[in-house]
């Protein structure tokens, strides 16, 4: 059995295999046959691979040195099924993007500098750009630190993640609809795409309180809701998609901005993920939108913290009118194993 070389690393609240495109097949369906096989997909607990029987945990990173001018590397995230064997692109990930540069430079791709290292990212999956800032003291990455991320044990070193050109990232639009507000399903929502399309809606419209742990029985009205959205959104039939996000709000009740409770697609959130908390962000901002009334706004300037089912998660963003001037987001990432990962053999 030939091995594939891997790195596994936490980046922000997910888990996730890096690879080298070098490393990978070049024909889109032979890399994900591959993966697949690699996380031991379909398979509820995924035991026969490195997946971790989760949304959050069945995530792959593939890196490659970048021809863009703009950008040092390009950072394509695949989001892998777990009981079903599907592989989408059709989305950016926020928080395995925090390990993309400690990879890169582990992997040789970025010089590290002698204090930190910044590292350009070009997110391939909708053609925007990141810059992470991390320490790299003596040139080598260092992942021990003093800052703690909600949903994550301990600390660890901050990851300082600034975004470029993540409007309209998949749908072409900050409101792809053109609208601030639509009605879907008697539902009043906003369909908003800043760096990850997310469809924001009230959880009292819902029949919730917006601060449950468990809103399974809400899986077909949700289904019904983003199927719909996405038809609005421009993205089509997204029955077999991950996107858009849905992510019902409410009124904060630790010191946030917002409570959210979000689905991926069905599944509800552990937390919430990078890009789709700057989207429900900078949804809120605006006048009109679904769950504005709701939100508590810090002090221009301060990040706006949104409370999730596992704590906080503090973004900030920059509006001017609807456009988006900055967006930015403190993560952290480790590293996990590097070695040889070996795909169970082809049926």
């Amino acid at each position: 059995m030939t091995g594939v070389r891997c790195m596994l690393m936490r980046g922000g609240t997910s888990k996730g295999a890096y690879f080298l495109a070098g490393d990978l097949p070049s024909d889109p369906s032979e890399r994900a046959d591959l993966l697949l096989r690699i996380m031991g997909t379909p398979d509820p607990r995924q035991i026969d691979g490195i997946g971790g029987a989760h949304p959050l945990t069945s995530k792959v990173a593939v890196v490659s040195p970048s021809a863009d001018g703009a950008a040092d590397v390009d950072y394509l995230f695949l989001q892998l099924g777990v009981e079903e064997p599907t592989v989408s692109d059709r989305q950016n990930c926020g928080n395995l993007l925090a390990g993309i540069g400690p990879f890169a430079v582990e992997r040789g791709l970025v010089p590290a500098g002698r204090a930190e290292t910044s590292v350009r990212i070009r997110m391939v999956n909708s053609g925007s750009v990141a810059t992470a800032t991390f320490p790299t003291p003596g040139g080598a990455v260092d992942y021990d630190g003093a800052t703690a991320i909600s949903g994550v044990p301990g600390t660890a070193a901050r990851i300082d993640l600034d975004f470029a050109g993540t409007e309209g990232s998949s749908t072409g639009a900050l409101l792809p609809t053109g609208r601030p507000r639509d009605v879907i399903d008697g539902v009043q929502v906003t369909c908003v795409d800043n760096g990850m399309p997310v469809v924001v809606a009230a959880a009292s419209d819902f029949g919730a309180t917006g601060y449950e742990t468990d809103l399974s029985h809400l899986r077909d009205r949700i289904q019904s809701l983003r199927l719909r959205a996405g038809e609005l959104m421009g993205l089509g039939d997204v029955s077999a998609s991950s996107v858009p996000k849905t992510t019902l709000v409410a009124p904060p009740r630790d010191g946030g901005m917002i409570c959210t409770r979000t689905f991926i697609p069905l599944r509800m959130h552990t937390s919430i993920g990078v890009l789709g908390a700057v989207s429900v962000a900078t949804a809120l901002l605006i006048d009109g939108a679904a769950g504005h009334d709701l939100a508590e706004f810090p002090p221009p300037g301060t990040p706006m913290s949104i409370e999730h089912p596992t704590g906080r998660l503090d973004v900030v963003v920059e509006l001017d009118g609807t456009a988006v001037r900055r967006s930015s987001i403190v993560r952290t990432a480790r590293r996990l194993f590097d070695g040889t990962v070996f795909p169970r053999s082809q049926p």
